[in-house]
């Protein structure tokens, strides 16, 4: 009996454990599987729109998979920095990247970059992990700018064309070069901590700085400016242990064929329903973060 007894809860706990184990495997399959649903979904609407998926995975991380501000931050900007790198070597070779505007932002992006990872590890309490609420709150600032940007983007930029100079002298040459530094500073700041901007708000100060240029270069500029930002600080946070690896994997894994999806359906919908509708859905989103 007491042998009996003695082997009886010695397998209970056994059996318990190895369905304990499968029930974990089954949840982490469905949460790879939601992941990637994720990205897939995401993919979709960049290839539709063109905005940058930092405004809309990010807050997707956040507030539906419940993912720690810092970690989706962190996970996104290297998905970013993968996602955009074929896209820039496209307008690379098609000629359409003025790479003196990608210097330019990238002299005042890339080291305010590393100044406020090395700021935000130092001062905020644990670190990055400990910035959750600035982090949530840059974050929802930054998708209310990039709704903004999406509503009056034609309006800005034919205010910058009739205050535009006929001749560009030197010296609006030179402040034109410098405010291209320091937005370059501003997007550096606001994209490392909250993972959007490069995108949108980039596309939006160049067709202000520089409303002669055609859309496909400002375009073709500013996606070859986010590669290097979005890897420096993705790989900041990975350095700094905000990075998830997995979490990109799945999201990798569903954004691409969402992405070739979507860029070959963007000719079927009519531009202004979808940028209305995104930037709708970013005002409540950012709305939701910042009165959290």
């Amino acid at each position: 009996m007491q042998l009996f007894l003695r082997d009886g809860f010695s397998r209970v706990p056994a059996h318990l454990a190895a369905s304990a184990q499968l029930l974990d495997h089954l949840i982490a399959r469905i949460m790879d599987f939601s992941y990637s649903l994720a990205g897939f979904v995401v993919g979709a609407i960049v290839g539709l729109t063109g905005i940058g998926g930092g405004s809309l995975m990010t807050p997707l991380l956040v507030l539906l998979f419940g993912i720690h501000p810092a970690t989706a931050v962190g996970t996104d900007l290297l998905y970013a920095a993968i996602t955009k790198s074929g896209g820039s070597i496209v307008h690379a070779r098609r000629g359409s990247v003025d790479w003196r505007i990608v210097k330019r932002l990238t002299a005042g992006s890339v080291p305010a970059s590393l100044l406020t990872l090395i700021l935000t590890h130092n001062l905020a309490p644990e670190g990055l992990g400990g910035a959750t609420r600035l982090i949530s709150v840059t974050l929802g600032i930054a998708l209310l700018l990039t709704a903004l940007s999406l509503i009056f983007r034609r309006q800005l930029q034919a205010y910058a064309q009739q205050t535009l100079p006929a001749t560009a002298s030197p010296q609006h040459q030179t402040r034109t070069a410098l405010l291209t530094v320091v937005a370059g500073a501003f997007l550096g700041i606001l994209v490392t901590i909250s993972s959007v901007g490069a995108g949108a708000l980039g596309t939006m100060a160049l067709l202000f700085l520089y409303p002669r240029l055609s859309a496909l270069r400002i375009v073709g500029s500013e996606l070859a400016h986010a590669v290097p930002l979005t890897l420096v600080a993705g790989l900041g946070h990975w350095w700094l242990g905000s990075v998830d690896w997995t979490l990109l994997g799945s999201l990798l894994l569903g954004s691409l064929p969402g992405i070739y999806l979507g860029s070959h359906l963007a000719a079927r919908v009519p531009e202004r329903i979808l940028r209305s509708t995104l930037a709708t859905m970013l005002i409540l989103v950012g709305s939701k973060l910042v009165s959290q």
